[in-house]
């Protein structure tokens, strides 16, 4: 039997480590679940090291608001000035094929993917504290003192919502999020509901033929 593929959605403030995580998981998982993942589009600027078509998609507002308009995002959010969004057509494409799809995305985005994917994994990465998460954003360097403040308000909003998920998952060690993160994905591919048209087709099917 072989499921659907899962369409796994990381998400938590920002500054938490998702990116750290997502690559640690994929380095990990290299050889054993062939995870694919699902760069997002976005308006900001890149990082330092940052590759675009590897880590984001780098687009124009104008192009940004151009998919918007003809319907190209699974879901989009604008997050401290800039879009965010994830192309639809791949998700689709791989889940069919029996392909586990891994997005790492804001909490905006996430539960707008959850109103449209329901049966998605969603899992919430959270910080072992304010303090914590705080000195991360700031010992980053990338953000100006009141793009951290703003950062930070926001992420007092967000660790509200984590109810709106699946599962929680501390990154107070990566090693640790990631085996965390594993034991969910595994646990998650073997429930019934995700077989329960093979199971109909394959087994009571052929009973009653016999």
């Amino acid at each position: 039997m072989k499921s659907k593929g899962l369409l796994v959605v990381l998400s938590g403030p920002s500054g938490v480590g998702k990116g750290t995580v997502r690559k640690a998981l994929f380095d990990t998982d290299h050889d054993r679940n062939q995870f694919f993942y699902s760069v997002s589009a976005t308006t900001r600027e890149a990082r330092q090291g940052e590759v675009n078509g590897q880590d984001y998609f780098f687009v124009s507002r104008s192009k940004f608001e151009q998919m918007i308009e003809e319907e190209q995002l699974l879901e989009y959010a604008e997050y401290v000035g800039n879009y965010y969004g994830t192309p639809l057509a791949y998700i689709e494409d791989m889940t069919m094929q029996g392909k586990d799809v891994f997005l790492e995305i804001e909490v905006q985005g996430a539960l707008q993917v959850k109103r449209r994917m329901p049966d998605g994994v969603f899992i919430f990465l959270a910080p072992p504290n304010l303090g914590e998460l705080e000195t991360r954003i700031v010992n980053r360097g990338t953000d100006a003192p009141d793009v951290i403040a703003k950062r930070m308000e926001q992420a007092r909003g967000e660790l509200q919502l984590m109810t709106q998920y699946d599962y929680v998952v501390e990154n107070d060690d990566v090693s640790k999020a990631v085996e965390n993160i594993q034991t969910i994905i595994q646990a998650e591919h073997l429930k019934v509901d995700r077989f329960i048209d093979d199971v109909v087709e394959n087994y009571l099917d052929e009973g009653e033929t016999n």
